[in-house]
């Protein structure tokens, strides 16, 4: 019965609908953005290619060449003194090597909690986002204006007797039935005050 009750509780969760629908909205508000920037790559797309066509490729080359041995140069550099600080103490590098793995886990659970709350600030956002597109948003408004507004307080009515009703209805219809039809009369039902 547990993975029954998980199934119900899983397909009746509409986290997941939202987290959609908030998505939709942000690529909507994202999709709003592109004309401009359409417009802006168009504006700088021909200096751009003319600066390009300006470039001698043998310049290109030469630049390339010395970037490339610079880098190799660093990279072994780096490697030498590694190689050199390395220490051969298998108890410390099985430290370090420990504890570059509870650092490690320590971050996942770091991004795992940032990932979650982001999904969350979505899903809100996709809620909001859906009750927007059915127009609950004002009727959210309507039922706080009426949580805020004083109830009234309930009236009581007091019922009267059967036989005073009829004697005062009947001098009533003499009158009423030359004009218009009586009016009937009903008894309101005595009604207890909500508890607070």
């Amino acid at each position: 019965m547990a993975i029954t009750d998980d199934l119900r509780k899983t397909f009746s969760d509409p986290t997941p609908l939202y987290f959609a629908a908030g998505t939709a909205d942000l690529a909507i508000q994202q999709a709003k953005k592109v004309p401009g920037i359409v417009e802006q790559l168009r504006a700088e797309a021909p200096a751009r290619i003319d600066a390009v066509r300006g470039i001698d490729p043998n310049e290109v080359q030469e630049k390339a060449t010395a970037r490339a041995k610079e880098a190799q140069e660093t990279i072994q550099t780096k490697v030498n003194e590694f190689i050199g600080t390395l220490d051969t103490d298998l108890k410390k590098i099985g430290e370090t090597a420990q504890d570059f793995a509870l650092r490690s886990v320590g971050v996942a659970a770091e991004y795992a909690v940032k990932a979650r709350e982001t999904y969350e600030k979505v899903a809100e956002r996709g809620e909001q986002t859906v009750k927007t597109w059915r127009g609950e948003a004002a009727e959210e408004i309507e039922e706080l204006a009426v949580a805020v507004e004083p109830k009234p307080e309930p009236v009581e009515v007091k019922a009267e007797k059967p036989a005073e009703a009829k004697a005062e209805a009947a001098p009533a219809k003499k009158t009423a039935v030359k004009k218009a039809p009586a009016a009937r009369k009903t008894t309101a039902k005595k009604t207890t005050p909500p508890a607070k």
